[in-house]
């Protein structure tokens, strides 16, 4: 008589990576109010007029490139993560290339563009003369690849890394909920450009993505897993 068994999942190690999860999130959120304190003016809004957006980058030089730099280590966190993420995802029992796979084209396409914004926005910072049309293209590939580019990219990447953190119990079904959640308003940034007030959804999106992304690092780093589902 043969007596079969399931399979246990591969287990889990600890990864220090992880915490590039929160660090993500703490860099991004002080780039945002650090910014905020240094500018002489408000941050131009989206389809603000070429003259408020040369006034921000002239008199708030120092906050734009403070947000850069910001942005910038926060997307070198985010890599990290990423990276320790795919790890995770790849000990998926039924579709560990697929989910490992998902998260690491996700992971270098929410880098990738939250990379774009930050160079297009310090861009602005160097003394140039600009032509209107310049000015405006620059501002919207700031607000385009940081926005509803990095949106869609980031909603696929919490979805993918809470399936994968929730299977191994680094998440639990609260923490997987919200991850969803914050996915579907991340996949939904686009909609601002035929809905204006769906532009909420972009930091809705973000900062709770972070959240997760917080949480399942923290826990990755700190006990890895015992092979247990979390099933609250």
């Amino acid at each position: 008589m043969t007596i079969r068994t399931r399979a246990r999942p591969l287990a889990l190690a600890r990864d220090a990576g992880g915490l590039a999860g929160p660090v993500a999130g703490l860099m991004f959120t002080t780039a945002i109010a650090g910014a905020g304190r240094l500018a002489s003016d408000p941050f131009p809004a989206p389809g603000s007029a070429p003259e408020t957006i040369r006034t921000y980058y002239s008199g708030s030089a120092r906050a734009a490139r403070f947000n850069a730099a910001c942005q910038a280590l926060s997307l070198l966190a985010q890599a990290r993560y990423v990276a320790a993420m795919v790890r995770v995802a790849s000990r998926h029992p039924a579709h560990p290339r697929l989910l490992g796979g998902v998260v690491l084209v996700a992971g270098g396409a929410a880098v990738t563009a939250l990379a774009a914004s930050a160079t297009a926005q310090a861009s602005l910072t160097v003394p140039k003369e600009r032509t209107d049309t310049e000015v405006l293209a620059t501002t919207r590939r700031v607000f385009v690849s940081g926005g509803p580019v990095h949106g869609v990219a980031n909603g696929v990447l919490t979805a993918a890394t809470a399936v994968a953190a929730h299977q191994k119990g680094l998440l639990g079904r609260t923490g997987e909920g919200l991850a969803l959640l914050s996915a579907a308003a991340n996949l939904g940034t686009p909609a601002y450009f035929r809905w204006e007030p769906a532009g909420w959804l972009i930091p809705i999106g973000r900062f709770s993505g972070y959240l997760v992304s917080g949480v399942i690092g923290v826990r990755l780093a700190t006990r890895g897993n015992d092979d247990r589902q979390v099933q609250h």
